[in-house]
């Protein structure tokens, strides 16, 4: 019967549901309440308490069976207040690798004198869900993890927020589709040797960066490893500096979707993924090659990223922000509600023609 009623109301209230954006606050309009299963059971109670008290004529009995009844209303009104009020907004989703969680962060701003407790937060699954308390005055940072099954952009989607706070008696809840979503990586494959070299310079040899020979100094850039840090120039307070190296090789080093000795498409973007990090790790300059795109030879955080970017979103089209239907125009509105009229005037003028032929 309470799962009947909660998917009841979760198709009424899916009717009404938008993408949320900013900053939202809960209201008595978005926040739902229905008994628990304990909540029937304590009506039942309450029912066959009355029941005897005036059988009986209990006057005690009356008492504590009003008293109880009190209690549950109470207990429905602090349910309530323990959601009413909130200010929630959605945070960023870091990338991640599939077959990692991606961790969803919403910041819950409670600005009641009075703290929240036992707040719940869990996708539509209802498999993965956060518990957490609300500080009075205080903005609570809360991380919703969700498994990233597969690459492209993973949604948070349809989430509940719920309490049962303080007696279990009532079932308090609202939805939240913030328009969030994390960027999903190919998972990388198992180690495998980085491709040959595949095109020649014009003097056959090319200098590039690698493990060799010292090359010098440069300042220090984010994404740089640590252990290339200069660490006696630091100590000499000369600023933060990184050692630079090269290495002379026949050929610059460019990953292709087609060297991937693969034949299925998902293993060779693992293949590649797997390329991407091993080439940046060794401090190479790398290119990557994907049917449509190219990335020119470079290194760096901010190089690796927009590659792994590009492998996670190879072949997929970009997701639709889902939209609001747009509100009918006054001008529509008029011509909807003449439609009828000006259907009897036709019908008055054919008979009025026919009468006089």
């Amino acid at each position: 019967m309470i799962a009947a009623l909660q998917q009841r109301f979760s198709a009424w209230a899916m009717g009404r549901q938008r993408i949320h954006e900013g900053t939202i606050t809960l209201t008595q309009r978005s926040i739902y309440i229905i008994p628990t299963r304990q909540g029937f059971a304590f009506v039942g109670v309450l029912v066959l308490m009355l029941l005897g008290d005036i059988n009986y004529t209990l006057s005690l009995g009356y008492v504590l069976t009003f008293l109880l009844a009190t209690m549950a209303v109470m207990s429905m009104l602090h349910a309530f207040r323990n959601m009413v009020q909130l200010e929630i907004r959605a945070g960023r989703a870091d990338p991640v690798f599939a077959g990692d969680n991606a961790q969803f962060v919403f910041h819950f701003h409670n600005t009641g004198a009075l703290a929240r407790h036992q707040v719940h937060l869990h996708d539509i699954s209802k498999a993965h869900g956060v518990v957490f308390d609300l500080p009075a005055q205080q903005t609570t940072e809360v991380k919703l993890a969700l498994p990233a099954t597969r690459r492209g952009w993973l949604t948070s989607g349809r989430l509940t927020l719920y309490t049962e706070f303080p007696l279990g008696l009532f079932y308090t809840w609202s939805y939240l589709n913030f328009d969030t979503r994390a960027l999903v990586y190919p998972k990388p494959a198992e180690p495998i040797p980085l491709p040959a070299s595949v095109a020649q310079s014009g003097t056959g040899t090319v200098s590039m960066a690698g493990d060799e020979d010292f090359a010098g100094l440069r300042g220090y850039a984010a994404g740089d490893t640590p252990q290339r840090i200069a660490w006696k120039a630091l100590a000499r307070e000369q600023g933060l500096q990184v050692k630079q190296f090269s290495a002379t090789q026949g050929s610059e080093l460019w990953l292709d979707l087609n060297l991937a000795p693969h034949e299925n498409l998902e293993q060779k973007l693992a293949i590649l993924t797997r390329w991407v990090l091993d080439a940046e790790a060794q401090g190479l300059l790398y290119g990557l090659r994907l049917p449509g795109s190219e990335l020119l030879p470079d290194r760096g955080a901010a190089h690796r990223d927009e590659c792994l970017r590009a492998l996670a979103l190879f072949g997929l089209s970009e997701p639709e922000t889902p939209s609001l239907s747009p509100s009918p125009s006054p001008a529509s509105v008029r011509g909807e509600r003449q439609n009828p009229l000006s259907r009897l005037r036709e019908r008055v003028a054919r008979s009025v023609g026919r009468g006089v032929s």
